[in-house]
């Protein structure tokens, strides 16, 4: 059994089937909609609405929020932990101002992290960049990112029909 193309081909199916379509035709206005008050966003200055811990109730968050996180959080940081890609994090990216370049980082963050999941040894700990997930084999937070992923392209989808019905 070749676990990489197993594991990595359930996000591949999610992205190419579900995810990545849903996303095609996204308007600025729609990237940055808030759907309340105080929603945390991305903004035109590319920062993004932080903080850590995240207050108690979280915050609802925008398309371009959701991105970012997936873009920043969930691939380019791990990208860079585990399979040598650049340096990423929250505090010093340069978040997109527009729904077309925030959908050009996503894709490829998308690839970064698949072409290193699918060569990665599942068998190893990910190590101490992970913190919980440190002594955990790397198929774990394979799965982890999967979850991810899946989660808020999700809530990213939920959004979008909101929006279309708010306008």
């Amino acid at each position: 059994m070749d676990w990489n193309k197993q594991l990595t081909d359930q996000l591949d199916f999610h992205w190419n089937l579900q995810l990545r379509p849903r996303l095609e035709g996204m308007s600025d206005d729609e990237y940055f909609w808030k759907p309340v008050p105080d929603a945390w966003t991305v903004h035109q200055d590319h920062s993004i609405d932080w903080q850590h811990p995240t207050p108690e109730p979280a915050p609802v968050t925008t398309i371009a929020w959701r991105m970012a996180h997936i873009i920043v959080g969930v691939f380019n940081m791990r990208t860079a932990s585990h399979f040598g890609g650049p340096p990423a994090d929250y505090m010093t990216w340069q978040y997109a101002s527009t729904a077309d370049d925030a959908l050009k980082q996503l894709d490829d963050a998308y690839e970064a992290w698949m072409a290193g999941a699918r060569k990665a040894d599942l068998s190893l700990p990910v190590g101490p960049a992970e913190g919980p997930f440190a002594a955990e084999p790397m198929a774990t937070l394979v799965l982890h990112i999967n979850r991810e992923v899946i989660h808020h392209g999700a809530e990213i989808a939920l959004l979008r029909d909101l929006y279309l019905r708010e306008s």
